[in-house]
């Protein structure tokens, strides 16, 4: 029998490591284990992946923790990989993206005294944390900034597909210019189409179209159709915002601040109530408050935007955090 679990154990090991794994910290008695499974892209794609990555480092240096990845090919791989890390007695597997909550539930459902969480969507599972971002408030201090900065006091707002968790970036955005100017000009449009994150030259078309129109700084949230945004404030000379990620070495000096997801900081907040014995399956939001949403250090716009601009900006975000400011109400004066 003691031959048979062996060998069992020994495939399993074998089997993470065939179907990607890459890291491993060294094993040490004590440590906590987790394992993280990416989405679809695997790292190197400037975004989820490689901040989810981020995360893991961070808490191997800060946690004294020991990790492994893997990267699947395909959403078909996801529940395959998950069930693996449960397998192999991990205390927490952690899964990145909205196309894994399925797979996340169907094996927390199988493995209910192992621990997960999933990231950018909430889960069902008493096991399981969902963790989600405030999107509105990050996108409303961007909103805010861009007010500040609008020369023709017209700001824009590109999103992949007009559906509500898109919706909810543009919304923000748009009700935090409106905050700093309630005169200031506000357009949204959706790229759409067969593939409305995926399409740069139509991200590119209606960036142009709004410039034409006057608009001088547009935010995006399109993913790779957002390239064509980039692209557009290049050859025009206008501002545009990055969304989820650091976006702003693209076009430096011209992204003016992109809208960050702190999935790292997620991570390590996860995982340090793990540590504690605090882990409580359940949605967990990330907002300003928390540092799960804000903007970036304004490394290449700093200067342009002057001190008493980025005062009004950080007045601003303390308000947020203080709950001074609903954004939630400031939405509901779009309409």
């Amino acid at each position: 029998m003691k031959k048979v679990l062996l060998v069992l154990g020994m495939i399993l090991t074998l089997l993470l490591t065939a179907c990607g794994e890459k890291k491993e910290a060294s094993t040490e008695e004590g440590k906590l284990k987790v394992g993280l499974v990416l989405s679809t892209g695997g790292l190197g794609d400037k975004s989820f992946n490689d901040l989810a990555y981020a995360g893991m480092q961070r808490a191997q240096e800060e946690l004294g923790i020991e990790f492994k990845y893997v990267e699947p090919a395909s959403v078909s791989e996801f529940e395959g990989f998950l069930g693996e890390f449960a397998e192999n007695n991990y205390d927490l597997t952690i899964g990145i993206g909205f196309q894994m909550a399925d797979a996340m539930e169907k094996v927390a459902a199988d493995y209910p005294d192992s621990k997960f969480m999933l990231v950018d969507m909430p889960v069902e599972a008493p096991n399981a944390i969902g963790a989600v971002f405030n999107t509105e408030e990050g996108s409303f201090l961007a909103g805010a900034l861009a007010a500040m900065m609008s020369e023709n006091q017209k700001v824009g707002f590109i999103g992949g597909m007009d559906v509500p968790p898109i919706r909810e970036f543009g919304n923000g955005f748009l009700a935090g210019a409106r905050y700093v100017n309630n005169d200031i000009e506000i357009v949204q449009a959706f790229v759409g189409g067969n593939s409305p994150f995926n399409d740069p030259a139509k991200g590119k078309e209606i960036a142009l179209s709004m410039n034409d129109n006057g608009i001088d700084v547009i935010y995006h949230a399109a993913a790779g159709s957002g390239n064509g945004l980039f692209e557009a404030a290049r050859e025009r000379n206008f501002y545009a915002v990055g969304v989820d990620s650091d976006q702003d070495y693209l076009e430096p000096g011209l992204v003016l601040t992109s809208m960050l997801k702190k999935l790292d900081n997620a991570i390590i907040a996860v995982i340090k109530d793990l540590q504690a014995g605090e882990f409580e399956g359940g949605t967990r939001m990330f907002d300003v408050a928390n540092d799960g949403v804000g903007i970036t250090e304004l490394t290449y716009t700093k200067e342009k935007i002057g001190e008493e601009k980025l005062a009004k900006l950080e007045e601003i975000k303390q308000m947020l955090i203080n709950k001074e400011i609903s954004v939630k109400d400031e939405i509901s004066k779009l309409n």
